[in-house]
């Protein structure tokens, strides 16, 4: 029998029928927002050289990172696809495009996934990135992606490490959500985030989740973040989202926990994929006036650099 994946703390879960009386529109009511229905801002990404040492982060909407430093690209969660469903539907029409083509990029040399997730593993944009180009995922994915013809697969378990090219430390974070591309699959494979280390700079993506107290735990383990990429939409109606989509407030505290030093929000303003306005997480965490946390436009990037060196 096929392994199921989970979290080794108590927290609420959803079910099936959860999502029907959402979509039915059938649960408690939430409160209107006044907060604008504004999808993200964009620019177009424009190439440009990493600091040395440091890194170049840039945001391609939703989860979608671009990594480059020490010689290397890296893709975390890259989907270029006008849907992020098995089947186009208008519902969840991508709108705000990326911010490049994926050969304005060039050459990758790997893509760390997080989960199974339609708007996180986006399997046309894998096959256009190349079938040769290594991809790095949490446990339970490998079978699938090998048997759509990706030839190298690393599967990391929370807090597993691999070096990668002998240049980059690439470490599995722990998460809190769940995973399915269909109706059989739940929980088949697992979740994370990824923590990416090189030329003296700490980098983190998040991934997807709810807020957890495991996140203390992560910044205790591991240690200072220069940059990090933190969930902040996607959490209404919380009484269905809250176990798998953080606010923006518990977003914030996320922030400190995992002791960031700078970070910025994602997973929002791309897709439509819940009820809150569209620009609601961004507003919320501007009221919060988190020095060092901050939201930016699709195709933004930011510079990073060693902690001792001025950043």
């Amino acid at each position: 029998m096929k392994q199921r994946f989970g979290h080794p703390w108590e927290h609420e879960e959803h079910r099936f029928l959860d999502v029907l009386k959402w979509k039915l529109r059938l649960g408690p009511r939430e409160e209107r927002s006044d907060a604008p229905d504004a999808p993200a801002g964009w620019m177009p990404w424009q190439p440009g050289a990493p600091p040395s040492p440091g890194w170049r982060v840039s945001w391609l909407g939703h989860a979608s990172f671009l990594l480059e430093g020490c010689g290397l690209k890296l893709l975390v969660d890259p989907v270029f696809s006008d849907h992020c469903a098995p089947v186009p539907l208008a519902a969840i029409k991508r709108l705000v495009p990326p911010p490049c083509a994926l050969d304005d990029i060039g050459p990758v040399d790997a893509v760390l996934l997080t989960h199974s997730h339609y708007d996180h593993m986006d399997l046309p944009t894998l096959r256009r990135i190349g079938r040769q180009v290594p991809l790095v995922v949490p446990p339970g994915h490998a079978a699938m992606l090998h048997r759509c013809g990706f030839q190298e697969v690393r599967e990391l378990s929370w807090f597993e490490r691999t070096v990668f090219q002998n240049r980059v430390t690439i470490i599995a974070t722990p998460a809190q959500h769940f995973t399915a591309r269909t109706p059989w699959d739940r929980n088949r494979g697992h979740w994370c985030g990824w923590r990416i280390e090189g030329d003296g700079v700490a980098l983190w993506h998040a991934g997807d989740s709810g807020y957890a107290p495991v996140f203390r735990e992560i910044g205790e383990k591991l240690g200072a973040v220069d940059f990090g990429m933190i969930p902040i939409g996607a959490y209404s109606p919380r009484w269905l989202m809250k176990p798998m989509h953080m606010t923006p407030e518990e977003a914030v505290e996320v922030f400190h926990e995992t002791r960031c030093r700078r970070a910025v929000g994602m997973h929002w303003g791309t897709f439509r994929l819940t009820d809150e306005p569209m620009g609601e997480p961004p507003l919320r965490l501007s009221r919060m006036n988190e020095d060092g946390f901050f939201t930016g436009k699709v195709g933004e990037s930011w510079l990073v650099l060693p902690w001792n060196d001025g950043e």
